[in-house]
């Protein structure tokens, strides 16, 4: 995977996609400030300032919610409401980590098909 910046959070979103490895292949490209995660072209998840963030559905936010975990936002203008920050205990471990992945890539899959 190519470098795509020499922004400070590189190192972090190559350690999530390292995270991510059981998941499939993920790819990441810059945007927002931080980086898009790709799951083939399904948009499933944002790194940003050091944090992760996946989409997110009525059926799986409330698991975010009860983390107290925000929505994205990118600025103080800007808030991204199904886009969630995955908290860092779940960041750490890979396993979990895939399973969130995998239900924000199924939100996505979802919502590309209805």
């Amino acid at each position: 995977m190519a470098k795509l910046t020499t922004d400070k959070d590189d190192q972090f979103v190559e350690y999530v996609c390292d995270q991510l490895m059981e998941f499939d292949l993920v790819t990441y490209k810059s945007m927002f400030g931080g980086y898009g995660l790709y799951c083939g072209d399904a948009f499933f998840g944002l790194v940003f300032d050091g944090r992760v963030y996946f989409k997110t559905d009525d059926s799986s936010r409330p698991k975010y919610e009860s983390w107290e975990s925000e929505p994205f936002q990118p600025n103080a203008k800007q808030t991204l409401k199904t886009y969630f920050e995955v908290p860092a205990d779940i960041v750490e471990r890979s396993i979990d980590l895939v399973s969130w992945a995998e239900e924000a890539y199924t939100v996505v899959r979802t919502a590309q098909h209805s």
